[in-house]
């Protein structure tokens, strides 16, 4: 009867717990869009604190190697060495400011006033007329009209004056947010050790030994997956916007500087990256400089990336990553399709990564079915 009496209990507090729980979640997606606001809230709130440690991540790497250099000379090497970190990068910024920028923005509007002009003297050509009519009409000519759409006048309408000016207020509120990230990363950076030492004992405390191992082992890979693919990566897409620029520069194509950077931009997103690269720059060289120019910058950029491919993104990465041409080519499309260019960019360290769970999880399967 006692056992009847307890079984019963049991019973009773299984189906109200499980009653509470689906008047929890029916509640939750029922203020669905409250929810949402308030996370979106909190985000905006966290976001120069997630933005410091994305900046202290990045850092890390070459604050440390400077460290190791400066130990033996000063005792101060932590502090001097993310001083120098930071020199560094600020006057990358103004380089960039002072000389990429400027010359970007006047091709782009010197490619938007005489886009008319271009369109004109390819299509009264006699190249122009006779070979490709596909291209002519179906792509060069929807992108001419497309521009010459844009109207720059109502730019300048006092209610656009207006959004530009709530705009400038966002962006004092970003510039803002962008120093308290600086000095919260300087922060991190300056004291990583506690850090991640606090992480490591919280995953001790909370976890089993079994789980604990898998965690870090999960997370010492996956830190080496990531920081070395996408530091190199950007490095990469440096060393190609640079190359790409001096090559163009070299061939005389105009808009040398805006094609080579966005050449080095593309070159971030695996294997697309460079096709749809070549594609757009060879549209914009046939426009101002005709179809000869356009197939001899595409073969030359072409050379350049496999050098790039094959020699020089080897060196900077280290080591390959263990990986199949076929799961990049997957992973780019389903990060693309559902992420966008971030997406694209981060599909390929997140595939490594979850390569290596399943394999480990296949290996520790078949290694309890003794079948290795």
């Amino acid at each position: 009867m006692k056992n009847e009496k307890i079984m019963g209990t049991k019973k009773w507090i299984y189906w109200v717990s499980i009653g509470t729980v689906l008047i929890i979640i029916y509640k939750f997606f029922d203020n669905f869009s409250g929810i949402g606001k308030w996370i979106s809230h909190l985000l905006g709130i966290l976001m120069p604190f997630l933005v410091a440690i994305l900046i202290s991540y990045i850092l890390y790497k070459p604050c440390s190697k400077i460290e190791k250099k400066l130990k033996r000379k000063t005792k101060y090497s932590r502090g001097l060495s993310i001083l120098i970190v930071y020199l560094i990068v600020m006057l990358f910024i103004l380089f960039v400011l002072n000389f990429i920028i400027p010359a970007i923005f006047n091709s782009i509007v010197d490619l938007v006033n005489n886009i008319q002009v271009y369109y004109n003297s390819i299509t009264t050509s006699e190249v122009g007329d006779g070979w490709t009519p596909f291209i002519k009409d179906n792509i060069i000519k929807p992108m001419v009209e497309y521009i010459q759409k844009i109207d720059f006048k109502y730019m300048l309408t006092p209610e656009k004056l207006m959004e530009y000016l709530s705009s400038a207020i966002g962006v004092v509120k970003t510039l803002f947010s962008i120093f308290i990230a600086i000095i919260c990363s300087v922060y991190i950076l300056s004291e990583r050790e506690k850090i991640i030492t606090s992480i490591d004992r919280f995953a001790k405390a909370s976890m089993s030994e079994r789980a604990y191992d898998k965690f870090n082992r999960y997370f010492t890979h996956g830190n080496i997956i990531f920081f070395g693919f996408i530091s190199s990566q950007f490095i990469d897409a440096i060393v190609v916007a640079i190359l790409a620029s001096i090559t163009l520069l070299i061939l005389k194509v105009k808009y040398a500087v805006l094609l080579g950077v966005m050449i080095g931009i593309f070159n971030l997103i695996p294997y697309f990256g460079a096709i749809i690269a070549i594609a757009i720059a060879g549209i914009i060289t046939i426009l101002t400089g005709g179809w000869k120019q356009a197939i001899i910058m595409a073969i030359i950029i072409t050379i350049v990336q496999q050098i790039d491919a094959n020699v020089i993104n080897p060196k900077i990465t280290g080591s390959r990553l263990n990986v199949s041409p076929l799961l990049v080519i997957f992973s780019v499309s389903i990060g693309g399709a559902y992420f966008g260019i971030i997406g694209m960019f981060l599909a390929v360290p997140i595939a490594v990564l979850i390569k290596l769970m399943v394999t480990d999880y296949i290996s520790t399967k078949n290694v309890e079915k003794g079948l290795e």
